[in-house]
């Protein structure tokens, strides 16, 4: 028995799925990803440094400041580049900003639905027009923090290797701070309303992974740490982590040196981090009453709103402390170009996205590496989907569907950045 979904709607990117059934057993389950090989790393390998993160943020749509961060952080670490205390705010300020706009996105427009039984997005917003609106103010805030300090919403222009070319003026600042605090109480309002959601109860035990750094909920930089034990800098990565190409298939995959999949992402982070979590993600987390490790990928969406709650804490928290700091120092300052090797790791919100940049003595990019999270969270999702699959083989093919896709769209993959 061959199961097949041609299209799985609401993510970022075109995928369907495969699983082969005999006597009751899963013999295999397989996304099957609908796009062409992009071929960015090829494309920056040529190109001068600047182009860098130009060119690398176009990988997505939806998360183009992690790509435009991590790019920079690479370029910086291969020319020895340290980065002032008011540029890794800012830097730090962008990607909660990012943490805001796509959870929000994934929580209540592509996976919501899933689990109250509806199939109609207008049906959705037409019964839960509350929360609709709560999810579009949080998105909002989330896309003025990135607008004003990046620039634009998509594709931001004023970060550089260096620092920025703008900084914000005290009046911007004051006017993120003043829509932060209104977005505090709507993101709680917000996560009551999420913690009312029920999801299907399933587990299957993995490897968690993410960045990992004393006195604080790592989202920029650390060092990478994993349930199991791992804890190597960002620097190994390579030497711990294999990308894996399969005949016909269009991204890499990657796995671990266990030789087994592992899951990254909001689930990952709050497993690992949750001791970390600020004051209200904290109390919202502890709602839930969950025991962990937790196991249940259907749990991502419920961690994703508790990272909204921390991304605002923590941004407001940023904004207030700009405020004492002189963002002069930010403005991009001159460096020797000189040739080098750098790596960089940031956490995207699906997941750690991995940058290895070699650079000539001219400032040019001799290779490049970019590994995502989807590229890395894949083989889990199939695992998941693999082991979730007896619960729901005897049901009526649609409502399977129904389920199998739950439990994918719940990872939040992108497939545009796996094929980049």
């Amino acid at each position: 028995m061959n199961i097949k979904i041609n299209h799985i709607a609401k993510m970022e990117g075109h995928a369907g799925f495969m699983m082969s059934v005999l006597h009751g057993d899963v013999q295999s389950a397989k996304i099957e990803v609908q796009e062409g090989i992009r071929l960015i790393e090829g494309i920056l390998i040529g190109r001068h440094f600047k182009d860098v993160p130009v060119i690398a943020q176009r990988i997505c749509g939806i998360c183009p400041v992690v790509h435009n961060l991590t790019a920079i952080k690479a370029v910086e670490n291969a020319f020895g580049i340290i980065e002032t205390q008011e540029t890794e705010a800012l830097r730090k300020l962008l990607e909660w900003a990012q943490f805001i706009h796509s959870h929000a996105l994934h929580l209540f427009f592509l996976s919501l639905a899933d689990f109250l039984d509806i199939e109609n997005d207008l049906q959705l917003v037409s019964e839960y027009p509350k929360q609709a609106k709560q999810a579009i103010q949080l998105r909002e805030f989330g896309m003025l923090i990135v607008r004003t300090v990046g620039g634009r919403v998509v594709h931001p222009l004023t970060n550089e290797a260096g620092g920025f070319k703008k900084v914000p003026t005290v009046e911007e600042l004051q006017e993120m701070i003043q829509m932060g605090e209104k977005a505090l109480p709507v993101a709680l309002e917000l996560g009551a309303f999420f913690r009312g959601v029920r999801v299907p109860d399933f587990t299957r035990a993995t490897e968690y992974v993410c960045l990992e750094k004393n006195g604080e909920y790592a989202i920029y930089d650390g060092d990478l740490v994993s349930n199991k034990g791992l804890r190597i800098p960002v620097s190994k990565f390579e030497a711990n982590f294999h990308e894996l190409h399969r005949p016909k298939e269009m991204i890499k995959r990657v796995e671990s040196d266990l030789k087994t999949s592992y899951n990254i992402g909001a689930i990952a982070r709050v497993n690992i981090q949750r001791d970390k979590l600020n004051t209200e993600a904290e109390k919202y987390l502890g709602t839930f009453g969950f025991q962990f490790p937790d196991y249940n990928p259907f749990h991502n969406i419920y961690y994703q709103m508790v990272e909204v709650i921390q991304a605002i804490e923590d941004s407001l928290k940023i904004l207030k402390n700009l405020g004492h700091l002189d963002l002069q120092n930010a403005l991009s300052q001159p460096f020797e170009v000189k040739e080098g090797i750098g790596v960089a790791a940031v956490e995207a919100p699906r997941g750690t996205l991995f940058y290895h940049l070699d650079i000539d003595a001219r400032g040019y990019v001799k290779n490049a590496n970019i590994i995502t999270p989807t590229a890395q969270s894949l083989s889990n999702m199939e695992d998941d989907v693999k082991a979730y699959l007896p619960r729901v083989l005897e049901l009526p093919p649609h409502e399977r569907e129904k389920k199998l896709r739950a439990l994918i769209r719940a990872y939040d993959p992108c497939i545009s950045c796996a094929v980049h």
